[in-house]
Formats: C-alpha cells, sequence, structure tokens
C-alpha cells in the first residue's frame, strides 16, 4: 500500500507542463473497432492472444509511463490464457458472439472472479477478491468477452467527498485526460472513459448513479450509454443507490456500444429491478441504421444550462444535422418544474448507500475488514495519508448518519425526485408526441485541481435520464480547443433501440470525433 502511494506521489511531480506533446508510438490496433476486430479474426490476421498483448504493452507504455494517463487499475494475470482459450474455440467450433475475443475493461467496482481484487478505489478493499463474477460480467464471458483488466474511477464512485476531484483514488492515483491532460476527466467511470478514447482496449464499461458513464464519456471524446435502470443486473457491482445505479458501455464508437451493451443486457433475483425488464431480449446491433434519424420527433431543449459561448454555434451546428438526416424537430422546449428535485435526490442517495454498501460489504470475502460503512469511515481516518490527502470523507458521514429504508424522509424522497423526475419528462414527451429529447451533454471540461476539488464547468443534463432511471446515450459532437462536447439523447424507459438508431444516424453524419493528442497543456 505505501508503495502504490508513494509512485503515486512520484506521478504528480511529474505533472509539470512542456512545450511539446508527448511522444507516442503507432499502435496497429488503434480506433479499431469490433466490427473490424471480427474481420480481421476471421481472416486470420489476428489472434485473441496477439491482440490481447497489443493492448498489454499499450497499457504499458501510456498508463504509468509517457502520458501517465493512470487509466487502468490492474490487468487480469490470467488474459493470455483466457485468450488462447478463446482462439482454440474460435477455430474448432466458431465465435459465440461479435464480443467472442474482444478485450473489454470493467470500472474497478464490478465484482470479477479472477485474480484482481474489486477495489471502488480505495485501500481499504484491496482484499476484495470476489467469490463469483457479476451477473452483468457473467453474460460477458457467455459472449466470449475478454476481461482484461479493471480501470481507475473517482474513489467509491465519487460518494465519499463534496470536494472531491474527479478520477482521484487512493489505489489508482488521478485519472488524465487523454486530450488535453490537465483537463478534468470527469467521473466517476474516469478511468474507463480516458482508457477507451486511448485505445488501451477495444471497449470499456463503466457505472453511473448520476452522470458517472456520460458526464466522462463527454469529458474524454467517447460514447457513453447510460441504460434504463434494471437492463443490466447491478449484482457484484459494488453500490451507491439501487433507484439509479447501473453499468454502461463506453467506446469510441455507438456501433461499438451496440454490441456492447447486447452482451450486457442480465438480470438475476438478487436484483428485482432486473427482472422487470422486457422479455424479449433484443440485439441492439440491428438498430445500427443510417436512416436512424429519418421521421423521429425530437424535441430540442436548448438551455439546459448556460452554455459556454463556443458551444452554441456548434451545438446549432448538430442540430441542423439531426435535421437533414430527416427528423422531426420540435424545437426551444423546456423541461418542467423541478425545484427540489436535487435535494431530494441526495436524500435518496445518502439512506440507500448506507443500506446497499452494509449489504454488499457484509457478503465480501472474509479477508476484507471492513465490514460496514462505518468501519469505512474508521479506515479512512487511520490511513488519512493514503486515503485523504486531497479531500476528506463529508459524504460518507452524512450518510452513516441516515436511518432505514423505512424512514418517511426517505420514502417521501424518492417521490419528490425518481417518480417527480419520471412525470417531468414524460409530460413534456407526452404533450409533443416525442420520440426523445436532445440536448447538449455538458460544457468543455476545467482543468483538473486536486487541491481545491472539481469546479464544475457550468452545467450538465446527466440528471433528468439519471434521477428518472431513463436510458441516454452522449454521442461527441465537436471540440473546443481539442476538449470535446458531446450531443445526448434522452428517451424513455427500455427505448435504447430507437436512441441507438438516432445516435448512430447522427454519428454517421456528424464523423467528428478524432483519436487524442495527447497535449500536455494548450499554449500560444
Amino acid at each position: 500500500m505505501n508503495k502504490n502511494y508513494l509512485a503515486f506521489m512520484m506521478i504528480m511531480l511529474l505533472f509539470s507542463c512542456s512545450e511539446k506533446e508527448p511522444e507516442t508510438a503507432t499502435f496497429d490496433l488503434e480506433e479499431i473497432t469490433v466490427s473490424e476486430l471480427n474481420q480481421a479474426y476471421q481472416n486470420g490476421k489476428y489472434t485473441a492472444v496477439h491482440v490481447v498483448e497489443q493492448y498489454l504493452a499499450r497499457i504499458d507504455a501510456l498508463n504509468k509511463n509517457g502520458p501517465h494517463l493512470n487509466a487502468v487499475i490492474a490487468t487480469n494475470p490470467d488474459v493470455l490464457k483466457i485468450a488462447a482459450a478463446l482462439d482454440a474455440e474460435r477455430a474448432t467450433s466458431g465465435p459465440r458472439s461479435p464480443m467472442h475475443g474482444i478485450p473489454v475493461l470493467l470500472k474497478d467496482n464490478i465484482d470479477t472472479m479472477d485474480n484482481m481484487p474489486t477495489t471502488a478505489g480505495s485501500i481499504a478493499l484491496i482484499n476484495n477478491y470476489a467469490i463469483a463474477d457479476a451477473p452483468m460480467v457473467a453474460s460477458l464471458r457467455d459472449a466470449g468477452a475478454i476481461i482484461l483488466g479493471k480501470t481507475n474511477l473517482s474513489e467509491w464512485a465519487n460518494f465519499r467527498s463534496t470536494n472531491s476531484s474527479s478520477g482521484w483514488s487512493g489505489m489508482g492515483g488521478q485519472t488524465r485526460n487523454p486530450y488535453l491532460l490537465t483537463a478534468n476527466t470527469s467521473g466517476s467511470s474516469s478511468g474507463s472513459g480516458s482508457a477507451v478514447a486511448a485505445n488501451l482496449a477495444t471497449v470499456a464499461i463503466g457505472t453511473e448513479t448520476d452522470g458517472s458513464v456520460v458526464s466522462p464519456a463527454a469529458a474524454n471524446g467517447v460514447v457513453g450509454i447510460k441504460p434504463t435502470v434494471g437492463l443490466v443486473s447491478r449484482t457484484g457491482i459494488i453500490p451507491i443507490a439501487a433507484t439509479q445505479d447501473t453499468a454502461g458501455p463506453m467506446t469510441r464508437t455507438v456501433s461499438d456500444a451496440a454490441y456492447l451493451l447486447t452482451a450486457m443486457v442480465s438480470k438475476n433475483s438478487e436484483d428485482p429491478t432486473s427482472m422487470q425488464q422486457p422479455k424479449n431480449k433484443i440485439n441492439y446491433a440491428d438498430h445500427l441504421n443510417l436512416e436512424g434519424l429519418n421521421g423521429k420527433r425530437i424535441g430540442i431543449i436548448r438551455t439546459p444550462f448556460r452554455m459556454h459561448d463556443q458551444l452554441v454555434p456548434i451545438f446549432e451546428k448538430n442540430v441542423q444535422i439531426l435535421r437533414n438526416q430527416g427528423a422531426e424537430l420540435i424545437d426551444n422546449l423546456e423541461f418542467g418544474d423541478r425545484t427540489g428535485v436535487g435535494t431530494a435526490e441526495r436524500l435518496v442517495l445518502y439512506y440507500e448507500f448506507k443500506h446497499y454498501l452494509n449489504a454488499y460489504l457484509s457478503n465480501s470475502p472474509e479477508a476484507v475488514e471492513t465490514r460496514t460503512l462505518a468501519d469505512l469511515i474508521a479506515f479512512n481516518e487511520a490511513n488519512k495519508n493514503q486515503e485523504m490527502p486531497y479531500f476528506g470523507q463529508e459524504i460518507f458521514i452524512g450518510s452513516e448518519e441516515k436511518g432505514p429504508l423505512t424512514d418517511q424522509e426517505y420514502i417521501q424522497a424518492v417521490q419528490d425526485s425518481h417518480i417527480a423526475m419520471q412525470k417531468i419528462i414524460d409530460q413534456l414527451m407526452e404533450a409533443h408526441n416525442l420520440d426523445m429529447i436532445v440536448m447538449p451533454s455538458k460544457n468543455p471540461s476545467n482543468s483538473q485541481d486536486l487541491v481545491n476539488g472539481d469546479h464544475p464547468s457550468g452545467g450538465g443534463t446527466s440528471s433528468y435520464a439519471a434521477v428518472s432511471g431513463y436510458p441516454s446515450i452522449t454521442v461527441p459532437m465537436g471540440y473546443i480547443h481539442e476538449l470535446s462536447v458531446s450531443l445526448s439523447f434522452i428517451g424513455r424507459a427500455y427505448s435504447e433501440a430507437a436512441l441507438i438508431e438516432a445516435s448512430y444516424a447522427f454519428e454517421q453524419a456528424a464523423k467528428v470525433r478524432h483519436k487524442p493528442k495527447f497535449i500536455e497543456y494548450l499554449y500560444e
């Protein structure tokens, strides 16, 4: 643990700026898609073993060396053996699915039954070697996906302190943005966003309670899907709040996200919400339709926040792309009154975090000594140098003070947040007969700041889908001085197929994403 902390501090010393972009070697798999990788497997150009070896070398070159992305906490020590077995299976019986042999990075709050602990970024869980795969992970393995490793994150999914720095964890240090290394990565799936943008894996997975997939996807210039709550089982994922938690794809293209989401869909009785998903499983890749915007009725929200001056013309240009692709736009709409929703949401999260985290910890392996939230608070106090060098644990303490989920305050807060937000979205969509809502995802990122914590860049739209439990997709729509900005597509429950149709058609028409340049800082 001390070696990890000292290594992190040494990395922080290397954050001094230079006037050149860091040197990065050429990479054969750069920007490769799931479809292209499948074609390469089919024609014998690559094997899964070769692909994994290339990604491991890439991680070695960029994660703790080169630009020091700190995006990956651990790689799977058994990954080459797994890849070899999948190569042999492909040779004898063919691929299981389009995800066969595709390397996937998972956020380090997702249980995997292998030789990697699940830490949520905290050294308190350094011995948390899961005794079972999360159902979502089991579904990925069944599809033939290769679990390449675990990504860094905002520690405890950014639910420890009100003054945190997105992308920092005691286990992994500070994640860096591959487009502009001094820019905020956003959180909490910072490592997944940074890693997939920098081509450290073919695809990655993040988790979200409010913005933790779509916000780092937007900040790191990748596609993020926040599914309907319950479409992907949350069992085996270190929780914040069952009302809002979900896992979702983070990929360089909408098509890759569609393939990955299809393989992620999972359900089990331990997660009752997952048992409510539609019976017919959808192959989301079937909805990669170039005409996917044609005839869609889309509500345009122009002022969900005060847009950065340079974002305004970018957004206008991309609204015109939607129109040119045949969408019927209902412009200048506004959401109904959401006064009090944010306050109620915080109450729900504080109550549910204590309840569900205690349940998770109570079932963790015996080697994990912190069995309750109260134990974690004490652990952090005893290990301040490693766990709290920059910010504290006010949220932990506030959550520990909450009572059971039978408290009237909690029951009312669910009504005033989750149910209220669903009504706000439903009413707007019903009033205008909308298929979906589109708006800018967020302003460009501010600079990363470990000392003062995050400085919100003046806006974000994640709460609408997050609090309601509805799906959303964010897709790159441009850059402001190399800082990515994105477009959000939001729909009602289980409308992922329609959102994928629209976002794919938009992506293919806009074609704005470019690979990162690992710029140290902006200069004249």
